[in-house]
C-alpha cells in the first residue's frame, strides 16, 4: 500500500504540472477537486499488469551504422525514456507527455512504472541487413556440381551400367569432389595413374585399352566429363588386371572359375587414399609367384628382342577414315603426327600418314589400317614365346587370389601334379590327362573333401544304353568276363557297375573334389602310360602315378594327428569301399600352363595340346576384343555324352587289352 500511495502522489504531481501548462484548454472548475474525486476519475493499473523494467528503460539504444550526429546524448536518452510516446499516435505526442523548456523534468522524476500502460518507445528500426551474397565456388567445386548433374543421365554413356550406382555413391560421399582434377587441372594422382597405364604392357596388357582423356579444356562441364572418363578407364583396368581381358567362357565350355571382379567403389576409394598410386594399381594383378616369374621373363624377352620402349599397336578391326577406335592416339604417336590423346577418330590426317607409311614399306597404299600394316608398324614379328607368356599370364588372372595354405596344382600340358604347403612344393608326380576334344580335362578350382579306398566304378547310363545292352543282346556273358555286374532298378532301368578290386578301372584309390564336370583323380591299372612323354589318354579324369603316396601326403596335411602312411593305406586295400574324410579340405586347381618358370629359373614351354593358347590370343587380338571380357552362354557337355566312347565287341573274347577300361571311364 505504501508503494501504491507513492505512485499515486507522483501521478498527481505530474498531472498538476500538465494542467497548468495546458492553460485554458481545460474546463474551469468551480471548486478544486478532492483527492477522492480525482482518484475515482482516473483508474489506476494493478501492479500485476505493469510491465517489468527493460534495458531500454535505463540505457540508451544505439546502432553502430547510424551517423554520428544522429546518436542521442545521454540527456536526450533519459528524456525520451521518461516521456514515452503513446501507441495510438506516434507522430503527435499527447499533451500530458510533453515537457516544456520552462518546466524541465529530471529523468529520474518519473519512473517508467508510474505511467499507465506505457507503449514501447518509438525508436527507429535498425537498417535492414543486406542480403547474403552467394558463396563464390572454386573451379573444382563447379566441376563437382557438373559431375553431380551428369549422374542424372549423361553419365550412362561413360560409366558402365553395372558400376554406375557404386561410382555415384563414391562421388556423393565426397560431395562430388573430383579425384583426378585439382585447381582445374590434371592432378598429381591423375598424372601418376596415366603414367602407370602407359606401361601396363609389362603385365601382358595393352595400353590402348585404357585411354587417358584430355584435361586441357578448363570449362567445368568438359572437366567433369574428363573426370568420369578417366574413372571409367581406371575401373576397366582394375577389372582386366584382376579377372582378365578375356572371359574364360570365350575359350572353352569346360573351363569354370569363380571370378571375383573388384568392386568399383572400393577401387576408387583405394586410389583416392593411396600414397603410392603405382603400388595401388599394381595390387590388382595376380600376386602369385608363378605370375611374377612370367612377368620377369616377358621383360627379359622383350629386351632381348629390342621391343622395350617401342609403341605397340594392337590388332583389331581394319580402320578407315571416319571410324572411331581407341588405338588411334597411339597410332598418331607412332607415326609422329599431332592430335588429341582423347580423340579416337581415324581422320584424314591419320589416314594420310598411314598411307605414307605403307608406301615406305612396300604395302598397298590404301590408308586403311589393316593387319599387314600393324605388323609393319610393330616391326619384326614378335617372338612366339612372348605371345605364349602373355596367354599364360592372362590365365593366371582366372585363378583365385588365395590358392590356399596348402593346395594341389595340376598342370595339364605338363602332365604333372604337385602338392604345395606354405608356399613350398612338397611333392610332385606324373598324371595322365584327358584327350584333346570332348575328352579334355577341364580347368577349374574346387576343394578335395575325401578319399575313397577300394572305389566302385558305376557305368554311366549313356554307355549302358548305347553300348552294354546291345552287347548283352549278342553275348549274355560279356559283362561277367569284364568283371561288371548288372542290377535292375525298380523303375525298370539297369544299373551296371564294377565292384572294388585289383582290376577295377579306377584302381585302388579315388580322390574326390565334387565339381560340375564330374571329374576326379584316381589310381589306374594301366601303369605303362606313365612312361610316355605325352600322356593325354584319359576321358577327362586324371590318373595319378603313385596314388598311395599322394594319399599319405594329403592326409598328413589335412589329418595330421591320424598318422597315415602309404603302407597303412595299402593295408586297407580289399573288397570293401571306404571313405576317408579330410578334416581340413584341400583346394585343387586344374590349370593349363604352356609357359612357366621352373625351380632353376628357366622358362619352360609346353605343347598347346588343347589349342587354348591360340583361342585365347585370337580373342585378345580379334575384332571383338572390346567385349571379350563379357561372358557368353555355353552348354556344358554332360559327363554322359563324354562317356559314349567305348565299343563293346559283339563277339565273346578272352582277356581284354590293358587299356580297354580306359575307354569306359573319365
Amino acid at each position: 500500500m505504501v508503494m501504491r500511495r507513492i505512485r499515486f502522489e507522483l501521478w498527481l504531481a505530474t498531472t498538476a504540472i500538465a494542467l497548468v501548462t495546458a492553460g485554458s484548454t481545460l474546463p474551469v472548475q468551480s471548486a478544486p477537486l478532492t483527492e477522492k474525486e480525482i482518484s475515482a476519475a482516473v483508474p489506476m493499473p494493478e501492479p500485476a499488469n505493469l510491465p517489468p523494467p527493460t534495458v531500454s528503460d535505463i540505457a540508451p539504444v544505439t546502432y553502430p551504422d547510424a551517423p554520428a550526429e544522429a546518436t542521442p546524448s545521454q540527456g536526450e536518452t533519459s528524456s525520451r525514456a521518461a516521456s514515452p510516446t503513446p501507441a495510438g499516435d506516434s507522430a503527435q505526442p499527447s499533451p500530458s507527455a510533453v515537457t516544456t523548456p520552462e518546466t524541465p523534468q529530471p529523468a529520474a522524476a518519473v519512473p517508467p512504472a508510474a505511467a499507465p500502460e506505457p507503449a514501447t518507445p518509438a525508436v527507429a528500426a535498425p537498417p535492414a541487413a543486406a542480403p547474403a551474397e552467394a558463396p563464390v565456388l572454386t573451379l573444382d567445386q563447379r566441376v563437382g556440381e557438373k559431375i553431380r548433374d551428369m549422374f542424372g543421365g549423361k553419365v550412362d554413356r561413360i560409366i558402365d551400367r553395372k558400376a554406375k550406382a557404386a561410382v555415384e555413391a563414391f562421388y556423393a560421399a565426397r560431395n562430388y569432389a573430383p579425384i583426378w582434377i585439382e585447381d582445374g587441372a590434371e592432378s598429381a594422382r591423375a598424372k601418376a595413374t596415366a603414367s602407370y597405364l602407359a606401361g601396363v604392357s609389362a603385365d601382358g596388357l595393352d595400353p590402348s585399352d585404357y585411354p587417358v582423356p584430355s584435361f586441357a579444356n578448363a570449362e567445368p562441364g568438359a572437366l567433369a566429363e574428363a573426370e568420369l572418363k578417366f574413372t571409367a578407364t581406371v575401373l576397366t583396368y582394375a577389372r582386366h588386371a584382376q579377372i582378365g581381358r578375356v572371359h574364360y567362357s570365350r575359350v572353352s565350355a569346360d573351363i569354370s572359375y569363380d571370378l571375383v571382379a573388384p568392386e568399383p567403389g572400393a577401387v576408387l576409394a583405394r586410389l583416392a587414399e593411396a600414397k603410392n598410386v603405382a603400388e595401388a594399381l599394381d595390387s590388382f594383378n595376380p600376386p602369385h609367384a608363378g605370375y611374377k616369374a612370367l612377368k620377369a621373363k616377358l621383360a627379359e624377352l622383350r629386351s632381348r628382342n629390342g621391343e622395350s620402349g617401342r609403341i605397340h599397336i594392337s590388332y583389331g578391326k581394319a580402320l578407315k577414315p571416319g571410324m572411331e577406335d581407341p588405338r588411334v592416339p597411339l597410332l598418331r604417336e607412332r607415326l609422329g603426327i599431332a592430335g588429341d590423346n582423347a580423340d579416337g577418330a581415324y581422320d584424314k590426317a591419320t589416314s594420310d600418314a598411314v598411307k605414307a607409311f605403307q608406301r615406305q614399306h612396300d604395302l598397298a597404299a590404301t590408308g586403311v589400317l589393316n593387319s599387314a600394316t600393324v605388323d609393319a608398324l610393330n616391326g619384326p614379328r614378335r617372338d612366339r614365346e612372348v605371345d605364349i607368356i602373355i596367354a599364360n599370364m592372362e590365365r593366371w588372372r582366372w585363378l583365385p587370389r588365395d590358392l590356399g595354405r596348402a593346395y594341389v596344382m595340376v598342370n595339364i600340358p605338363d602332365y604333372t601334379l604337385k602338392v604345395v604347403d606354405h608356399g613350398a612344393t612338397v611333392w610332385t608326380t606324373k598324371i595322365v590327362a584327358g584327350q584333346p576334344g570332348e575328352k579334355a580335362t577341364p580347368m577349374l578350382s574346387e576343394t578335395m573333401k575325401y578319399i575313397t579306398v577300394n572305389p566302385t566304378w558305376n557305368v554311366p547310363p549313356s554307355i549302358i544304353n548305347n553300348e552294354y545292352l546291345p552287347a548283352l543282346a549278342q553275348d549274355p556273358t560279356v559283362l561277367d568276363r569284364m568283371g561288371l555286374r548288372l542290377e535292375h532298378n525298380r523303375d525298370g532301368s539297369v544299373h551296371i557297375y564294377q565292384p572294388p578290386g585289383e582290376g577295377n578301372a579306377l584302381g585302388r584309390l579315388r580322390f574326390n573334389f565334387p565339381n560340375k564336370f564330374l571329374v576326379y583323380q584316381h589310381d589306374t591299372p594301366d601303369k605303362y602310360l606313365f612312361a610316355k612323354e605325352k600322356r593325354a589318354y584319359s576321358h577327362g579324369c586324371m590318373r595319378v602315378q603313385y596314388p598311395d603316396k599322394y594319399a599319405e601326403i594329403l592326409l598328413n596335411i589335412a589329418n595330421p594327428k591320424d598318422g597315415y602312411t602309404a603302407e597303412r593305406i595299402r593295408r586297407m586295400y580289399g573288397a570293401g569301399e571306404r571313405d576317408i574324410h579330410l578334416t581340413t579340405p584341400i583346394p585343387v586347381h586344374l590349370t593349363y600352363q604352356t609357359a612357366f618358370v621352373d625351380d632353376a629359373g628357366h622358362l619352360q614351354i609346353r605343347e598347346d595340346v588343347y589349342g587354348r593358347d591360340a583361342k585365347l590370343l585370337a580373342a585378345l587380338r580379334g575384332e571383338d576384343r572390346r567385349i571379350a571380357d563379357v561372358p557368353i552362354e555355353r552348354r556344358v557337355a554332360s559327363v554322359s555324352t563324354k562317356h559314349q566312347v567305348a565299343r563293346v565287341p559283339p563277339a565273346p573274347f578272352s582277356n581284354p587289352a590293358p587299356f580297354f577300361f580306359g575307354g569306359l571311364f573319365r
